[in-house]
């Protein structure tokens, strides 16, 4: 029975974080620390390279997460993309009081009891990382690149989105649509477009084993570091999520679904495994 319910919770994480992450401004990395099972990723991801004993077990693991990530993918996001094209302002005003939620959790997971000088140098470095990812991200825009086409440059594609994957406070999808690859792969999924989406999920797997192991390594080693530098990323991705002050009756709408949010992902945060 007990195994059972791990399943499905194990499930129905995947189900969220798949759901939530297609949603602009959301990140996949940040919903997983805050739902408490990052570290288990990481470590069920390189377990299944260099770790012959637990190999099964992680395999295990990460299907039953592919196949609530693929749910959410499938189902939930949907319903989510229509209730943003409806009430955009309540909607997204919910997923910032939501990645806001998460951010005691993540400071109790660095360790520190009281923001030491050097702490406070880790969050800004965080900060200063996602700013200056951010900008570059911009410029990308700006300069109006062309549609990422062919095998190769989807499979390249496919590995810097890894990046933006595993990354905590980096939205996946917003990063998608810099490419210009949100709406093709949302078209390709719907198709089941096979030559499209292969060399971007080969790359997408390559990417993660890749990063996986940089960063179980560096969270195991300097955890306070990590995870206020994590802690960096994160409230700089509330900017990005920012969709400006509502107006008029929106105005206690707003904090109603904000507080939601916030309440929401503070009370899973107290449930993790």
């Amino acid at each position: 029975m007990n195994n059972w319910l791990e399943s499905l919770k194990v499930i129905l994480k995947g189900a969220w974080i798949g759901g939530t992450m297609m949603i602009p401004g959301v990140s996949g990395g940040t919903m997983a620390i805050i739902m408490g099972i990052y570290d288990h990723l990481l470590s069920a991801v390189n377990s299944l390279l260099t770790n012959k004993e637990k190999r099964v077990e992680s395999l295990i693991f990460l299907i039953k997460f592919c196949i609530g990530g693929g749910l959410g993918i499938l189902l939930v996001a949907r319903p989510f993309s229509l209730l943003l094209e409806m009430f955009p302002m309540p909607v997204t005003w919910f997923f910032l009081g939501a990645v806001a939620g998460g951010i005691p959790m993540i400071y109790k997971k660095s360790g520190q009891r009281l923001l030491s000088f050097k702490g406070i140098a880790y969050v800004a470095a965080g900060m200063l990382v996602l700013l200056v990812f951010t900008f570059a991200q911009n410029r990308l825009t700006a300069s109006g690149g062309g549609q990422i086409t062919g095998f190769a440059g989807l499979f390249v594609a496919g590995v810097i989105s890894s990046a933006a994957l595993i990354l905590p406070g980096i939205s996946v999808s917003y990063f998608l649509l810099i490419l210009g690859l949100y709406e093709p792969i949302l078209a390709a999924i719907q198709t089941l477009d096979i030559l499209y989406l292969l060399p971007l999920g080969l790359g997408v797997i390559i990417g993660i084993f890749a990063i996986s192991g940089i960063l179980e390594a560096w969270m195991k080693r300097y955890p306070a570091c990590a995870y206020l530098m994590i802690l960096g990323f994160v409230l700089v991705s509330l900017e990005e999520i920012n969709p400006g002050i509502p107006t008029g009756i929106e105005i206690p709408i707003c904090i109603v679904t904000c507080v939601a949010g916030f309440a929401f992902l503070y009370w899973m945060s107290t449930k993790e495994d």
